[in-house]
């Protein structure tokens, strides 16, 4: 499997295609991101058209077990998560994925 991408690498490849200077790629970048946690943290999804959905769901409370202690009961309470759905050029992509080199 291949390394994760990271925001520096987002950054130099669009530096290398637009030429725009660094620091202001980093600083749209990161306005970006900070607009998408804003909105999952205010509650709303965020759509972005062929690429997929962050939704706010809620999880429900469970009992789950403590691994270090499996006979004791720990109340796991209810809670906010963010699920990503892909969207429909995404999902197409995924598909010609060799699994096997996963």
């Amino acid at each position: 499997m291949s390394t994760n991408l990271t925001k520096r690498e987002i950054v130099l490849d669009i530096y290398e295609k637009t030429g725009f200077p660094q620091k202001e790629v980093v600083a749209t970048v990161q306005m970006t991101l900070d607009i998408i946690m804003k909105a999952l943290a205010a509650g709303r999804n965020v759509e972005l058209r062929n690429f997929g959905v962050l939704e706010v769901q809620r999880r429900k409370a469970r009992i789950g077990r403590n691994p270090n202690k499996p006979e004791s009961e720990v109340v796991i309470p209810e809670r906010a998560v963010v699920k990503f759905k892909s969207g429909k050029i995404l999902k197409q992509l995924i598909k010609k994925i060799d699994i096997s080199k996963l």
